[in-house]
């Protein structure tokens, strides 16, 4: 360093000398350089303008890579701009379909919050096996491909917990990750952020502890006007939908974009968008105001000029709402003649169209539970041998309901798309109490039923109920092993993409001594599996003419045999689906009984899930093939699993010693 020129006291003041003194070596500028910068204030930037300036998308989560550019996705500026603290909005809700961008916007709404506006944050997944995920393949690429983020989020090492898989630390905050099915990690710790993404996957209770909603937005009360929830999701069923309740309690925005050729400002509707038949390629967008054909080239252009209008007026204030379908979607990604493709490929399939309702157009799913006339059942039951499986049955499975006096049990027969015919009913006298009643369900999984080309097919799984008496339940179930054998508790509530769950161990009773994980639960939402009953039942069947000429029954056809009894046809719609309103106005679907009993149709429903166990709702077309070909071959005997056996002769792939007389299947 070199020595000041200047003799002046120090108490004289600067001088030019001075000057001289303190800039005089090496890498003085440099430091006041950054002093300087340091003494300047951080850019006021939105949450759009951070991500368009901080934002690097990652190869591992992105198919575009690179720089992140709101300008790709214009309808998403104003969303995340209402996430930056100088706006007032407290909830922001955001009812979308698939794809459209949603998810990194929320991503960048984390990354400014550690980089801008730190403070404790609160990310939720459906599950937390999901949180998981969510953060290896989403999170941690946002951190590593920002510098600004890398530096201020505590590095990932084996003694230091600031950074874990679902909690990352950084100077003024940490986020949390958890899933909704978490009470523990719902009420974890405040938060001023809460981001809750795919609301409508969430479990209806957390741990049985509330609405996992409720109990994460209890989190940011403390933080009053500061505090902001980011509410997003996919919908689903209307009267379940949880983002449609709270979009519908909004000011319902939707994006409004002008016509390249009049200029009408209108958002886009699906029964807008016409192609020529069998033409998806031709798909246009017709104006609500010219009527004029727009092509999708015009598309980036109309985004471009689009706005978020408000068509309501919110209960809540802070609350905004926004809806948005694939329709927007950018060019390169969902175009229109695909979803055009997607329409076509739905029809004569509700599940079909019902996914595409929900993850194309962001529009509710209306469930129809009416009950059919059970009448008009009983004029169309079929005749078939007493006993005996028809020839499009491919394997067996049975509901069992226990009652206080009895058992019931159904056995369905189950073939390709789901077709379905009532094999046989059994009433077994006596309620759980009763030893041989026991004795007799257990007799009923070793009989076997002919089937029409000669096999014979045993259950290839029971379902049985645990609502009451479940410790008697759990014991049976256990003795009988739990290849063939499944206990299952019904809960209310639509989950079509995996309506039974589990299973979950819980406590068994054997020769009077505790069994701590002794047995094995499925969980089922059973109201999926009941409006499924009601819609195959509706299903148009083709007339003796054209069963004769070759017409097949469509997916899902439900047969019923001759000498079915009114009585048990009146149990098989014993209820019905209908729209009650909450205590605070939302509406929500409930089944309710129109008549007292209903043992039928919740034997229907447990042994669909034991189909659904089994895993005929996921096989492919070469098991189905596979069975087809067994039953053609006509053998004497099967094996419980529904696969046939020639006398004497292991099925391929299994030694003698692994099949003969065992009563399990290899579901």
């Amino acid at each position: 360093m070199y020595a000041p020129t200047s003799t002046n006291s120090p108490r004289s003041g600067p001088t030019s000398g001075d000057d001289d003194a303190l800039t005089d070596f090496d890498g003085a500028g440099e430091i006041l350089r950054a002093w300087g910068s340091g003494l300047r204030p951080d850019p006021d930037l939105t949450v759009s303008e951070w991500a368009d300036r901080h934002r690097m998308l990652s190869g591992r989560a992105s198919a575009e890579p690179g720089r992140y550019r709101t300008v790709r996705t214009p309808y998403m500026r104003e969303i995340m701009d209402r996430l930056s603290p100088g706006d007032p909005t407290q909830r922001i809700v955001f009812m979308k379909a698939a794809q459209v961008g949603a998810t990194e916007a929320g991503n960048n709404w984390i990354g400014f919050a550690i980089h801008q506006a730190p403070g404790p944050m609160l990310a939720v997944q459906p599950t937390v096996e999901l949180a998981k995920r969510n953060s290896r393949q989403r999170i941690d690429p946002l951190i590593d491909e920002s510098p600004e983020l890398r530096e201020r989020v505590k590095p990932a090492r084996s003694r230091d917990a600031g950074n874990t898989m679902l909690s990352k630390e950084f100077a003024g905050g940490i986020l949390i990750m958890t899933g909704a099915n978490s009470a523990v990690g719902l009420r974890s710790t405040p938060a001023r952020y809460i981001f809750l993404d795919e609301v409508d996957a969430y479990p209806a209770s957390a741990d049985e502890e509330g609405d996992p909603v409720t109990l994460a937005e209890a989190r940011s009360l403390t933080f009053a006007h500061r505090r902001k929830v980011l509410l997003v999701s996919t919908p689903t069923i209307r009267g379940l939908s949880r983002i449609e309740r709270e979009y519908e309690a909004s000011d319902q925005r939707r994006f409004f974009v002008p016509c390249p050729h009049c200029g009408a400002m209108q958002w886009l509707k699906f029964d807008r968008l016409r192609w020529q038949k069998g033409r998806p390629e031709t798909a246009k967008y017709h104006c609500e105001g010219c009527e004029t054909p727009i092509a999708e080239h015009h598309k980036t252009a109309m985004l471009e000029g689009g706005e978020w209008r408000a068509t309501a007026t919110a209960a809540d204030p802070t609350t905004v709402g926004y809806h948005l379908s694939a329709l927007y979607s950018p060019i390169g990604w969902l175009s229109w003649e695909r979803i055009v493709r997607a329409w076509d490929a739905a029809q004569g399939s509700d599940e079909a169209i019902k996914a595409f309702r929900n993850t194309i157009l962001g529009e509710t799913w209306v469930e129809t539970g009416e009950a059919p006339d059970w009448q008009r059942l009983y004029d169309r039951r079929e005749r078939w041998t007493s006993g005996t499986v028809p020839a499009g049955g491919l394997f067996l499975t049975a509901g069992a309901d226990v009652q206080k006096d009895r058992i019931e049990v159904d056995i369905w027969a189950w073939g390709r798309g789901l077709e379905s015919w009532l094999v046989d009913h059994v009433v077994i006298e006596g309620g759980p109490e009763r030893h041989d009643a026991w004795s007799e369900l257990t007799a009923l999984l070793d009989r076997s039923w002919p089937h029409e080309r000669g096999a014979h097919l045993r259950i290839a799984r029971l379902a049985i109920d645990t609502g009451y008496e479940a410790p008697a339940v759990y014991s049976w179930s256990r003795a009988q092993g739990f290849a063939q054998v499944s206990p299952v508790k019904g809960v209310e509530g639509f989950n079509r993409s995996s309506p039974v769950s589990g299973p979950t161990f819980v406590d068994a009773t054997e020769g009077g001594k505790r069994l701590r994980r002794g047995a094995r639960l499925w969980t089922v939402a059973v109201s999926t599996f009941k409006a499924e009953t009601y819609r195959f039942l509706r299903l148009a069947r083709p007339t003796e003419e054209e069963t004769a000429d070759g017409a097949a029954f469509p997916p899902g056809s439900v047969h019923l045999p001759h000498w079915v009894e009114n009585e048990w046809l009146k149990q098989f719609v014993a209820e019905q689906l209908v729209t009650v309103r909450t205590k605070r106005g939302f509406a929500r679907l409930e089944w309710q009984k129109l008549r007292e009993r209903n043992e039928a149709l919740d034997c229907r429903v447990y042994a669909r899930a034991a189909a659904w166990i089994a895993g005929a709702d996921r096989w492919p077309d070469e098991k189905w093939r596979d069975l087809e070909d067994q039953l053609g071959a006509a053998p004497t005997d099967t094996d419980p699993a529904g696969q046939i056996n020639r006398p004497g002769q292991a099925p391929q792939g299994k030694r003698r010693s692994d099949w003969l007389g065992r009563r399990g299947g290899w579901f």
